[in-house]
Formats: C-alpha cells, structure tokens, sequence
C-alpha cells in the first residue's frame, strides 16, 4: 500500500474515531498529495519519494509554524501545530542520527571524489537525494561543509 492510499485510509479511521486533530492533519497532508499528483507532468501518479518529501516539507512549515506561535507568546495556537506535526512524522522514516548522517556524507564524498570546499554543490546534489526524508537539508549540507572543510 503506498502513501497516498494509507493517508486515506487513515483518514477514515480518524473521522470513526472522532480525532479531529489527527484528521485535520491528515486531510492536509492529502490535499497536497492531490495537488502533487495533478500538476501537470505528473500523469496522476504520486511516487512514494515525492510524497515523502511533500510529507517533510509539511513537517518542517509545522515546525517553523509553531515556534511562530510560540515567540508570539501563543502556546496553545503551537501545541495544535505541533500535534499536527507528529502525526504528519508518523508517516516519514526514522531520521538519521548524526552519526549515521555523517557516515552517508562520507560515502557520497568518497563516491562523487570531492576533494574541498568547491565539490559542495556536487555531494549536495548527490547527498539531497539519497537523504530525502531521512534528514533535514539544513544538518545534510552543515555535515557536508564540515566534512569537506577537513
């Protein structure tokens, strides 16, 4: 079963249950996967890959949201993002833990052959890939620019 087909029908056992948080973050998450398979090129079909980046995208604006809401002195407007935000990482893999992410930057270094700061483009085009979902770009390109600095 892939993604799109497991949201819906998680959705159906969040409306029986009556979790509205949970069906609202679900019922996001499907719109954006509708949006996704439509556009044009896509040929109504939605990749497990696409959607696991549709689902981290969703997950960080949650996170970016929240701690909005929270500098604005409104934890209870945060505390539901967050809420969504969990549910939303329900359905992404495990992240990867510095050390295995240094580990996978490592092999995308030895593999393409960078030797410095100028191949960052090069491991970055390589290591967004590989990691898509399993670690947020942000830590994959301050990994890689650690490593490369070395």
């Amino acid at each position: 079963m892939d993604l799109f087909e497991q949201v819906s029908k998680d959705i159906v056992a969040a409306m029986k249950a009556k979790d509205k948080l949970r069906l609202e973050a679900l019922r996001n998450v499907k719109k954006c996967f509708i949006e996704a398979k439509t556009a044009p090129g896509a040929g109504d079909q939605l990749p497990d890959d696409v959607a696991l980046k549709i689902l981290s995208k969703l997950a960080k604006q949650g996170r970016d949201t929240a701690a909005l809401y929270t500098a604005q002195q409104r934890p209870d407007l945060a505390e539901e993002e967050m809420g969504q935000v969990n549910v939303i990482e329900e359905y992404l893999p495990k992240p990867l833990s510095p050390a295995e992410l240094e580990a996978a930057v490592r092999d995308v270094i030895a593999e393409t052959g960078a030797a410095g700061p100028k191949d960052m483009g090069r491991v970055m085009g390589v290591a967004t890939k590989r990691l898509a979902g399993k670690a947020e770009g942000k830590a994959v390109a301050d990994c890689v620019k650690r490593l490369l600095a070395l």
